[in-house]
């Protein structure tokens, strides 16, 4: 076991993933193949599942059971059947356990691409363009979840294995609850740290909202369009209660100052509309409509609380409207219910990941702070367990044409490996 990575055992192992990363180029380039969206996960996780235990790993898959995590805090709700949220987790154990054990977390879900004709490629097939490999999914975040599998293959080509149990995990669920991680560790999957490369333009991530996912489902009253002064328009109605939401987010982001590292960015707390539908005939005044909605929440904040205030926010916005005052809305918790964290500054393994970054990068590791979701949430509220959530350069995650910088991925796969072999320590094949 090397117990102190030395330069030219260093230098050897980023060379061996420089040469290996045609091959992992192409393994990425396949996984975006595969439009894992929510509810068809399966097939993308048969190619991971397949490929972890043709190289060895001891292998585990399940579809995501509710009722082993429904009482956990950290449980987000859910409205749809979960047969195809399929985990997959590869584990390597050594002959003799000497080093710290780790896991190696990436989702393999993807957010849907939208209207395909505003893509300048399809989507789901992939193309690289100069330092660019777009694609849904290709930054977010299927290129990182193959840096943790090509990492351990600069190793194992270079005659070592980790001197330490490690979990690669290729989870679901991440864009829309948090629970396929929070069912891994429910199953008993444990670690001394985590490693997680979503897409992070080369920096560590120090804190993290936390966010809920809402519908606001309102009620009108139907008429035709020629009497319409005697019916109520839902959708119309909508638009007064967008408006008190947006104003609640001004509210929130005013309270920045008083949360760590929060108060330098820009615009933390989003309120976002990400969905509305209602109605069903252009000559008829509408009877329904149905606002999807996310909205962060600063870390230390219960999403219970946040969504009593959300609550309140629309039933205040509703007395001022005369129909709205008699036919409030519902509120239905859907997705995410998840609160945000703070990576305590100056563990350990974030000082072998500097190091490591160091090494790969040739400059000092950056933190910074992000508003949107991430699963190192539950390593670091419900495990005592840091969250490295550290990952490449990307443009448009969630948008059209998403792409994912070849040069930083090589150097995060880089940064991983050689966290590994100072981390969990190295044991000869």
């Amino acid at each position: 076991m090397e117990t102190h990575l030395d330069r030219h055992i260093a230098a050897k192992i980023l060379k061996q993933v420089d040469d290996g990363f045609g091959e992992q180029i192409e393994f990425t380039r396949e996984l975006i193949r595969y439009p894992s969206q929510r509810g068809h996960e399966h097939t993308a996780q048969d190619f991971v599942f397949n490929s972890l235990r043709d190289r060895g790993y001891k292998m585990d898959r399940w579809s995501i059971d509710i009722d082993e995590i429904r009482e956990h805090p950290g449980f987000s709700p859910v409205t749809v059947n979960y047969d195809n949220a399929v985990n997959v987790i590869g584990t390597h154990h050594p002959r003799s356990e000497q080093g710290k054990s780790l896991i190696l977390n990436g989702h393999i879900d993807v957010v849907p691409a939208g209207p395909v004709e505003l893509w300048n490629q399809s989507p789901y097939d992939p193309v690289i363009e100069d330092d660019w490999l777009f694609g849904r999914g290709s930054a977010d975040m299927k290129a990182g979840l193959t840096a943790n599998i090509f990492a351990l293959d600069a190793l194992r080509h270079l005659g070592y294995l980790p001197a330490s149990t490690v979990y690669i995990q290729s989870v679901t669920e991440e864009e829309c609850t948090g629970n396929g991680s929070l069912a891994c560790l429910a199953r008993g999957y444990r670690a001394d740290a985590a490693v997680i490369p979503e897409p992070e333009d080369d920096k560590l991530v120090r804190a993290n909202v936390g966010v809920i996912w809402f519908k606001v489902h309102c009620r009108g009253l139907a008429a035709h369009v020629r009497e319409a002064g005697t019916g109520a328009n839902a959708i119309e109605a909508s638009f007064h209660l967008i408006e008190a939401l947006k104003k609640l987010e001004i509210k929130w982001n005013a309270d920045k100052h008083n949360y760590p590292y929060f108060g330098d960015v820009d615009k933390p707390i989003n309120i976002n509309i990400g969905k509305i539908h209602g109605g069903d005939w252009a000559s008829s005044v509408p009877s329904w409509c149905t606002i999807d909605a996310r909205a962060s929440i600063y870390p230390g904040i219960d999403p219970r609380a946040a969504a009593k205030e959300i609550e309140a926010c629309l039933a205040e916005a509703s007395r001022s409207n005369a129909f709205l005052e008699k036919n409030p809305p519902d509120v239905e918790y859907n997705g995410f219910f998840a609160q945000g964290y703070v990576l305590e500054e100056g563990s350990e393994a974030e000082q072998i990941l500097g190091r490591a970054h160091a090494t790969s990068f040739g400059k000092s590791l950056e933190s910074f702070v992000t508003p949107g979701y991430l699963d190192g949430r539950v390593f670091v509220l419900y495990d005592d367990c840091p969250a490295l959530v550290y990952g490449p350069i990307s443009k448009d995650i969630h948008g059209v044409n998403e792409c994912v910088s070849l040069a930083s991925v090589k150097r995060i796969t880089g940064t991983i490996a050689l966290f590994i072999a100072q981390w969990c320590g190295l044991e000869k094949i």
